[in-house]
């Protein structure tokens, strides 16, 4: 090898470490970015030319290398909006009223003045749910909208079920023994009184319930039950079903009674013991912010609702690693990547997404330390060489002198 190999080896080597430097630079400096992935610069020697006699090297070639697909640390955090994908995946974002796609592990979502998720200006993705959590359709690309919190306002749940535990007096005499009020609520959440009043038939263990309400139209107008001798409602007397008219415009309310917690006992002064009374139906409330559970985006109202508004779609690909990064944590498709496959959190092979939680830097900044003084070392070395190799030719060019 010649002096000016030598001199052609010992730039590219600085070159090289240079890239280094750059590297552990950049990820010390995210180490507290969210969702930050590090680079790498890996090296490969460059032979121009050798023989078993002679050998000539060209010096050193870098390239840099990020580990996307690497898990970051998952931390908690007191904001409901922050997002965290456990395992495989990328939340997928877009720009507003854009129809470009793109992808991030930066979960530090928040709700802008529009109601919707955004991430530094990019809305989050989803897909729109029923009440029960299923996704509207089916979990497909084009089915994907930007998640808007404030898509139900306020809510309000009719009563579908109402639970009664009480004892009826087997010691009263026949005739109106006495009433329990039962509220319930209509489908606009207005609150009703359902006055039960039970009646002792001439029969042995035999009541008929009266029911009515201020205002509305009850069918049946009344029903009948039955106890066993020991006091037990008898099986197909347990859930009563109730057809109720408001009459006040709201819609028409089906109510299954529950009666399974009367029993039928003699007690002293021959009155009803009303135990507990519930039902499923909520009052107005109003929207006071959203939770993230398994992906499931859940609006929470005032009345204690809690109801699912949209599904978090989580894209993966084949590979990962082959992304191509943009700022801000965004990453783009390439033909590298491959094509992104939406899941729902959890499912195919994706990861779960958490709320409250968010995926800490991948730098490990001890690592990043190490690399960096053996980066300089071999920086400090090949300059060394440049400057023996710079007396070399002084020395040359004397002799010639």
């Amino acid at each position: 090898m010649s002096l000016s190999g030598a001199l052609n080896s010992s730039v590219s080597a600085l070159k090289a470490q240079s890239t280094a430097i750059a590297t552990v630079s950049d990820n010390l400096a995210n180490s507290s970015t969210y969702g930050y992935k590090t680079t790498v610069a890996s090296f490969e020697s460059l032979v121009t030319g050798s023989s078993s006699s002679s050998y000539s090297s060209g010096g050193v070639l870098s390239n840099t290398r990020s580990n996307i697909s690497a898990q970051g640390q998952l931390a908690s955090t007191s904001s409901d909006t922050d997002l965290a994908i456990q395992g495989n995946g990328f939340f997928v974002v877009s720009p507003e009223n854009s129809t470009n796609r793109y992808y991030t592990r930066n979960g530090e979502f928040s709700t802008d003045e529009d109601g919707y998720l955004v991430n530094n200006g990019y809305q989050l993705l989803g897909w729109p749910t029923d009440t029960s959590g299923n996704v509207i359709g089916s979990a497909t690309s084009g089915t994907l909208q930007a998640i808007y919190t404030n898509i139900k306002p306020s809510c309000a749940q009719a009563t579908t079920t109402a639970t009664i535990s009480a004892n009826l007096p087997s010691n009263a005499a026949a005739g109106v023994v006495g009433s329990m009020d039962v509220e319930v609520y209509d489908s606009q959440g207005n609150a009703h009184n359902v006055t039960l009043s039970w009646t002792k038939d001439a029969a042995d263990n035999t009541w008929t319930a009266t029911p009515t309400a201020t205002g509305a139209t009850i069918s049946p107008a009344t029903f009948t039950i039955e106890f066993d001798a020991n006091g037990a409602i008898v099986s197909t007397d347990a859930t009563q079903s109730l057809n109720i008219d408001w009459g006040n415009g709201t819609s028409t309310s089906d109510i299954a009674f529950n009666l399974s917690g009367l029993s039928q006992q003699s007690v002293e002064g021959a009155t009803i013991d009303l135990k507990t009374i519930n039902q499923n139906g909520l009052s107005y409330g109003s929207l006071t912010g959203i939770t993230v559970e398994d992906g499931m985006v859940n609006a929470s109202y005032s009345n204690g609702a809690s109801i699912p508004i949209y599904q978090i779609a989580v894209a993966t690909f084949t590979n990962a690693n082959g992304l191509t990064a943009e700022s801000g944590g965004l990453y783009r498709e390439s033909s590298s990547s491959g094509t992104s496959t939406l899941h729902v959190s959890g499912e195919g092979g994706a990861g779960t997404v958490y709320g409250s939680t968010l995926e800490s830097s991948k730098t490990d900044t001890s690592e990043e330390f190490s690399v960096m003084i053996t980066a300089q070392q071999a920086y400090s070395s090949s300059a060394q060489v440049i400057s023996t190799v710079s007396s070399m030719y002084d020395t040359l060019i004397s002799a010639l002198r």
